[in-house]
């Protein structure tokens, strides 16, 4: 049976407080660090996230952060962290744009890089082209991203990601800083369809698991660019 997937959204960074998206892969803010800890409070109270067998990370300096200040006490119980580039936000500008891995391990040496995908932080050559910033793309990220945990053996998983990745291309629901919805793999009708999730009733219902979200659901794909956009219409996904 496929895992249950806890997705949380990162903390506040401080493109997001200041809107300033030519931050290159910024920190959590002070506010952030405090979302963080109401965050953990959830989770701790969570029984599923008791159940989490392994994190994923983003491997943005943001997410990494989160994950940190949320879920420490399931790292110290030996809940291994995994860096996967999959999970990075849509856009191309320097705040959606990821730190040289070797930084990272510096920075981080207690999480798992040696998945992430070589190209990374690569986002705009041929090279790159799953992480362009174009519908098709992402799309097609998200189910990569999907199929990777469909096919892993723990029972529950926790991925920090970011908003308009997941809401446009993974799971159709809004997501305010350091809330966390909850999924299971819906059926497949055939073999080969794309993944799709099901929410749990009780983040849905009330707006994630901190009831901090927006409830109307949202079509995937929306919002997103058919072609590479130009300098003027690369904008990171809608944020609030």
């Amino acid at each position: 049976m496929p895992p249950t997937l806890i997705l949380v959204r990162h903390a506040q960074a401080g493109h997001n407080a200041l809107k300033n998206f030519t931050l290159h892969d910024p920190d959590l803010t002070e506010l952030g660090h405090e979302q963080c800890a109401d965050l953990r409070a959830s989770l701790l109270e969570n029984p599923l996230a008791q159940k989490a067998e392994l994190i994923i990370v983003s491997p943005l300096r943001r997410t990494i952060q989160t994950a940190f200040r949320s879920v420490d006490w399931l790292m110290e119980k030996g809940i291994k962290v995994e860096a996967d580039a999959s999970w990075q936000e849509n856009s191309i500008k320097p705040c959606d744009t990821g730190s040289p891995v070797d930084a990272l391990k510096e920075e981080f040496p207690t999480v798992d890089f040696s998945k992430v995908d070589p190209v990374f932080p690569d986002k705009t050559s041929p090279a790159a082209s799953q992480y362009h910033f174009t519908k098709k793309a992402i799309l097609m990220r998200a189910q990569i991203a999907l199929k990777k945990l469909y096919d892993r053996p723990e029972k529950v998983i926790i991925v920090v990601s970011h908003s308009a990745f997941l809401r446009l291309a993974v799971s159709g629901y809004w997501y305010c800083n350091a809330d966390y919805r909850i999924f299971d793999f819906a059926p497949m009708a055939e073999p080969g369809d794309c993944f799709r999730l099901q929410q749990h009733e009780l983040t849905k219902e009330k707006g994630g698991g901190l009831a901090r979200s927006w409830i109307d659901p949202i079509v995937l794909g929306s919002e997103l660019p058919e072609e590479d956009p130009d300098a003027e219409g690369n904008k990171p996904g809608r944020d609030y």
